[in-house]
């Protein structure tokens, strides 16, 4: 489930753009049909297309949690010249990197002469009140399990903050979250806050208003950085994937994500970029304990075994992605990545597995052992295409060897209520920063708080819990590196999912006479707040 924000080689494979420059891309084709003097009257807003409904822009149901926003700061931000590495994270509203002052215990020196939209001065208690409200139980933040390595924010002064954590890790990538004031933070959940729909931050823009089908950002004059030279920016609500593309097509609207085969067709359209993002974001088939088959440990290595991931790929992806076997993708690099825990496509080692496991042919060609079928419903969410041929390549894939998955298009509420007897087709990533974050929820057991797609299943397999502890506890560097790679083989010979692929994520995008900064490598949320748009301050006009 999505928490709103809203290959081919190694960076973002963008077609149809000219570039300046490895950290800025230039667009320079105009809006079809425009003339000079009407593009001199357009050059200041941005339409953009969302496909995610408007509002919820509330840090703690998820929005700005990585710093990225165009009305929120974070203590950090994430830097890149590209998208083929993790970003460097840098001082935004802190004034300098975090410092080490103790085991475990770091301190945060904060910026001065910052200014929330509402004209408040930000100081150490705001930053103080949006932690301890990030994981205060009354306030049921969809991201306060993301926190779980920090045990207190804590004012020193009104100019520095001193972070205490569980782990000797750098607390950076815990560090991006956007910055509320503290007398906005309500003792209630978050879903009923008046942030949801009357956001104020640091950032550089502000609401200036909020509709069900259109939000508008203006840019703001008090904002402590640079001005943006993008003035206004309207997002309008389309959650139609086709309606998005027939609208970037006709020049209705500016921008919009699209999935890629919808971005696809755009290409050599006039005026429109097509932009491939690489991500942390993988999708991949979450497996019940409770079905007999899907409990099996070896019915669970067959069907990873069973799947051809880059036929998945480049069919389904149109081949904007990779294949996924673990969480853990590429761009971790090769400290991190392991290669050898990577599953090979072996559809007769998929069989020779379920043979050996007792799971044989039955009379319709669907394997069973005993009284047991090897078949399970596997479910996913009708709003999301992309997801939907997810589901039916990988149905395709385990009825070649005598698996039965029926899948079924539903609602998260639905979803919601079987994650415990069905498989669903999940996707996560939520924050790739950290190697640790990009792991542990997702194949450690269950914890206190876990959201509900963290492991719903809740397998694993033997010594792994451990590991993960262990990684989590342990100072960055080398043997932790190696603690990671030993967690990837560990969980390849027990594996508890069938990961399938990280996206590339795709966009149209209208630029007329803009350079900016190159997108970076994206988490699992994205739509319009990511993409070529992720720093729209880094927006400047062609001169």
């Amino acid at each position: 489930m999505s928490v709103h924000t809203g290959v081919g080689g190694s960076s973002s494979a963008v077609r149809g753009l000219a570039t300046a420059g490895a950290a800025v891309l230039v667009a320079t084709v105009a809006l079809a049909g425009c003339s000079a003097s009407e593009r001199a009257t357009v050059t200041d807003q941005i339409v953009l297309g969302e496909g995610q409904p408007l509002g919820d822009l509330n840090p703690m149901l998820g929005y700005a949690q990585l710093g990225v926003s165009p009305v929120y700061d974070g203590l950090l931000i994430p830097a890149g010249d590209g998208d083929d590495r993790v970003p460097d994270l840098v001082p935004a509203l802190a004034e300098s990197a975090p410092e080490r002052v103790a085991p475990r215990t770091w301190r945060v020196p904060l910026r001065s002469g910052v200014t929330f939209s509402d004209g408040t001065s930000f100081d150490a208690a705001d930053v103080v009140a949006t932690y301890r409200a990030v994981v205060d139980p009354r306030v049921a933040s969809a991201i306060a399990t993301d926190f779980a390595p920090i045990v207190a924010v804590e004012a020193d002064g009104s100019r520095a903050v001193t972070v205490r954590m569980t782990t000797e890790a750098d607390p950076s990538p815990y560090l991006l979250v956007g910055i509320v004031p503290s007398e906005k933070v309500e003792e209630a959940p978050a879903a009923e806050w008046a942030l949801n729909t009357e956001p104020v931050g640091t950032g550089a823009y502000r609401l200036e208003s909020l509709e069900p089908d259109q939000a508008v950002l203006v840019a703001r004059e008090d904002y402590w950085g640079t001005r943006p030279a993008v003035n206004r920016i309207v997002y309008t609500h389309v959650p139609d994937d086709n309606t998005r593309a027939q609208r970037i097509a006709a020049g209705e609207i500016d921008g919009a994500n699209l999935p890629p085969r919808l971005a696809d067709s755009l290409e050599g359209r006039d005026g429109i970029d097509v932009v491939s993002v690489r991500s942390a974001d993988w999708r991949g088939v979450s497996l019940p304990s409770t079905n007999p088959f899907t409990a099996d440990p070896a019915a669970r290595l067959a069907m990873n075994l069973g799947v051809d991931r880059q036929g998945v790929v480049d069919d389904v992806l149109t081949g904007d992605g990779e294949p996924a076997s673990t969480p853990v993708a590429s761009v971790y690099g090769p400290d991190v990545y392991d290669e050898g825990a990577q599953f090979g496509f072996d559809a007769e080692g998929a069989v020779a597995a379920l043979d050996a496991a007792g799971w044989r042919p039955g009379p319709d060609g669907v394997r069973v052992r005993g009284a047991d079928r090897a078949s399970f419903p596997l479910l996913y969410n009708a709003q999301d295409t992309l997801r939907r041929d997810l589901a039916v390549a990988f149905a395709a894939s385990m009825k070649k060897i005598g698996v039965e998955v029926l899948t079924r298009g539903t609602s998260w509420d639905d979803i919601d209520s079987e994650l415990g007897t069905a498989a669903v087709l999940l996707g996560g990533g939520a924050t790739p920063y950290s190697i640790d974050s990009q792991v542990y929820d997702t194949l450690h057991t269950r914890v206190p708080n876990s959201s509900p797609y963290s492991n719903p299943g809740d397998l694993t397999a033997p010594g792994l819990d451990a590991l993960l502890d262990e990684a989590r506890e342990s100072a960055p560097g080398a043997e932790n590196d190696l603690r990671y790679k030993r967690i990837q083989q560990v969980y390849a010979e027990q594996p508890s999912y069938v990961f399938l692929a990280f996206l590339h994520h795709t966009y149209a995008s209208r630029g007329d006479g803009w350079r900016h900064d190159a997108p970076i490598l994206e988490p699992h949320s994205h739509g319009v707040t990511w993409g070529p748009w992720w720093n729209l301050p880094s927006w400047q006009p062609i001169s």
